[in-house]
């Protein structure tokens, strides 16, 4: 077994209230100098910046994992994880289809900028990408798990898009057996006042700067023997769905 220091909840410069500054380059180096071994890519309903990231992820010895941060009807936020790059990619193209179309502005939300994995421009998504998606709450565990993927309630301790301040209790109806805080901190009041004693508790930095990583924190032990990483990735969602 391996301890992998974990940040499931990280922002590139593809989120627009994202630095500019992270890009998956630096991302990726600035885990490794916080002893983070195992990243989350997960913009604002895209996915779109997880190639380049994977790319980075090998320089530095990071195993990454494809990702989102789904905002849906109700305004919530909510992690997505998918088991491979080309699932994320294809997530992320059915939630293209179900989002509500502003236009971007740049100067008031910032850029949305794409890379590739030696940090160059690409592209720009021209359509805001924070605003909330046609996707309900509770359809969100069916329409990830159609992709492989798990996902659970973002940052439940925060005000912000978090489910328990939109709705005022954890949607136990909606079937997240995982639940993410911001602040490890707030742990067990949050797992006795909203009965979360069944959910497994991650906790994320939701990072939008780079000095926002998680450094060694909180871990998963994995057996990642023969090494890969893509099988640490692997056995890292038996973990999740085990639970």
């Amino acid at each position: 077994m391996t301890h992998y220091y974990y940040d499931f909840h990280v922002h590139s410069c593809l989120s627009p209230c994202g630095d500019n500054d992270n890009t998956p380059n630096n991302l990726a180096g600035m885990a490794s100098l916080n002893g983070v071994t195992l990243m989350a890519l997960t913009d604002h309903n895209s996915s779109r910046n997880c190639p380049a990231f994977f790319e980075a992820a090998r320089r530095y010895g990071i195993v990454p994992v494809a990702g989102m941060e789904l905002t849906t009807a109700e305004d919530i936020h909510v992690v997505c994880l998918f088991e491979t790059l080309e699932e994320a990619l294809a997530f992320n193209d059915e939630v293209d289809t179900r989002r509500i179309r502003i236009r971007n502005r740049e100067d008031i939300f910032g850029e949305q900028l794409i890379l590739n994995g030696e940090d160059e421009i690409i592209g720009r998504e021209e359509d805001l990408l924070i605003n909330a998606t046609t996707i309900t709450l509770d359809e969100a565990p069916e329409l990830v798990k159609k992709y492989r993927g798990i996902c659970y309630p973002a940052h439940i301790d925060r005000p912000a898009n978090g489910c328990i301040e939109i709705l005022g209790e954890f949607p136990h109806y909606a079937g997240f057996h995982i639940a993410e805080l911001n602040d490890a901190a707030n742990k067990e009041a949050y797992i006795e006042k909203y009965h979360l004693q069944d959910l497994k508790i991650l906790v994320s930095s939701d990072a939008h700067y780079l000095d926002q990583l998680r450094e060694e924190n909180d871990y998963l032990d994995i057996d990642d023997e023969p090494y890969s990483s893509a099988l640490v990735r692997r056995r890292l969602f038996e973990y999740l769905r085990s639970l």
